[in-house]
């Protein structure tokens, strides 16, 4: 086995992974619009429930092949715990970020909308971006305080529900990974987001993100041995590594 090798099933799995919660994400926010026109509180119920459930699907199935990131910010954050090689990181976040775009894309054709239409959701003020810095720490710290306790296996419905709770407790409805927010962009939807808002809801994510990673080393000292991101190594003895 080449030890520079980064086997292409992960990418997979993070690809799709990132595509079917981009799609659930945006084809949600589609549906609540037209089942609910008018009634925002109701559309963001719908749109809420729609992907904490969809994203803890999502974990469980994608845990054991890829670590079920789907996030940029967890990503570099595992990088920087040491728990994921520097080299793997470029390619997850790729893999991520394309998966996004993909996936509203997808939400958009299924709704017989145009495969693209730019978001012209402005949401860059100082409470919405506030409020992604909240919203990733909460789910990094979430994230890798269960990691480094050895309880990897709650991730899918914790995040689930963190994620479905944030999208009311926080005023930017909680996008908190910046892959998600590259691909809400092309969807001028419920969801969307617009270009010129993106660059500071990503900056204000890397900051909650490492916000977040800080508060799990320190409330969480002493590392189990076995308790890391689940992630790639599980399938490091596959045939196409």
């Amino acid at each position: 086995m080449n030890p520079d090798h980064v086997s292409s099933r992960p990418l997979v799995g993070e690809f799709l992974g990132s595509a079917l919660l981009a799609a659930i994400v945006v084809g949600s926010g589609i549906m609540a619009q037209r089942l609910s026109p008018g009634d925002a509180g109701l559309q963001l119920l719908q749109n809420a429930f729609a992907t904490a459930l969809g994203l803890g699907v999502l974990i469980a199935l994608f845990q054991p092949i890829s670590g079920a990131h789907f996030n940029p910010v967890v990503t570099i954050a595992d990088a920087v715990l040491g728990a994921r090689r520097w080299r793997e990181a470029g390619p997850y976040l790729l893999a991520q970020i394309l998966g996004c775009i993909g996936g509203a894309v997808l939400a958009n054709v299924m709704f017989d909308a145009p495969a693209v239409s730019w978001s012209t959701t402005a949401r860059a003020t100082s409470a919405h971006l506030i409020a992604e810095v909240v919203a990733t720490a909460g789910l990094v710290l979430a994230i890798f305080v269960l990691a480094r306790t050895g309880r990897a296996s709650l991730a899918a419905p914790v995040v689930g529900a963190y994620i479905g709770a944030a999208y009311y407790f926080t005023a930017s409805t909680s996008f908190a990974n910046p892959a998600i927010t590259i691909g809400r962009m092309f969807s001028d939807t419920f969801a969307g987001i617009a270009p010129t808002s993106t660059p500071a809801f990503i900056l204000a994510q890397l900051v909650g993100g490492a916000v977040g990673l800080a508060l799990a080393v320190w409330l969480t000292p002493q590392q189990r041995p076995a308790a890391t991101v689940q992630r790639a190594d599980l399938v490091q003895a596959s045939p196409d590594r």
